[in-house]
């Protein structure tokens, strides 16, 4: 299975969702996002380097803080030198050799969001509660039906209390979740961890394995 994350604009807490559904699933998570990298890192080949042809993508998947993740460069040189064509056979590789893979996509239309819409199996969007979000989020909505991924699910992140996402699951046509806005979630992503290894009994460690259930669950495109 390849989950693609994606989200209408920046800012709504992709990197966190997909980094914390990732950790839900025991899946590997890909830091797509070619020019503005926001998951953990560290020493060894990144995914600029693979898509570079420097480096496989299996030798480039590491263990970060108890999750497998591909990472990405941080450099216009390395993002420049990047073969966006060269994606959806690495992403391919990390799901025959893992099994579940998670891909936090860029924000928006960019060209390498769609090569990972275009691989995924399935599509997560993630939005904020705002109502503004909702264009957007209908926008990257068409580009997955367009490339033939299927939408499992919306998550709605850093939702307040009592906040109904019946709106965005219509609006959307997908099951729509909430994940409360919490301190201890911006703590864990401060720290490049999923929020389960910092704070086991929160109650959004729940809401992040209800939203990986709805994603893992399947689309509903038609999609298997």
């Amino acid at each position: 299975m390849i989950l693609a994350v994606a989200g209408g604009k920046g800012g709504v807490g992709k990197s966190t969702v997909a980094l914390n559904v990732a950790d839900a699933l025991s899946a590997v998570v890909v830091d797509a996002d070619l020019a503005m990298a926001d998951l953990p890192g560290g020493r060894g080949p990144d995914l600029h380097d693979v898509l570079a042809d420097r480096a496989s993508a299996l030798e480039a998947v590491r263990s970060v803080h108890g999750v497998r993740v591909l990472s990405c460069g941080r450099t216009l040189a390395g993002a420049r030198a990047s073969d966006v064509r060269r994606l959806a056979p690495a992403l391919r590789a990390v799901e025959r050799e893992f099994g579940a893979v998670v891909v936090d996509c860029p924000a928006g239309m960019a060209a390498d969001a769609g090569v990972a819409l275009a691989v995924a199996d399935r599509v997560g969007l993630v939005v904020d509660p705002a109502a503004f979000a909702l264009p957007a989020a209908i926008r990257t909505r068409a580009l997955a039906r367009e490339l033939e991924a299927g939408l499992a699910g919306v998550v709605v992140n850093r939702a307040p209390e009592g906040f109904d996402e019946r709106a965005f699951s219509r609006a959307l046509g997908a099951p729509a979740v909430t994940v409360p806005e919490r301190d201890a979630v911006a703590a864990a992503q401060a720290r490049g961890r999923p929020v389960a290894r910092d704070a086991p009994g929160s109650d959004v460690v729940e809401a992040f394995g209800e939203a990986a259930r709805v994603l893992a669950a399947g689309a509903t495109d038609g999609r298997p």
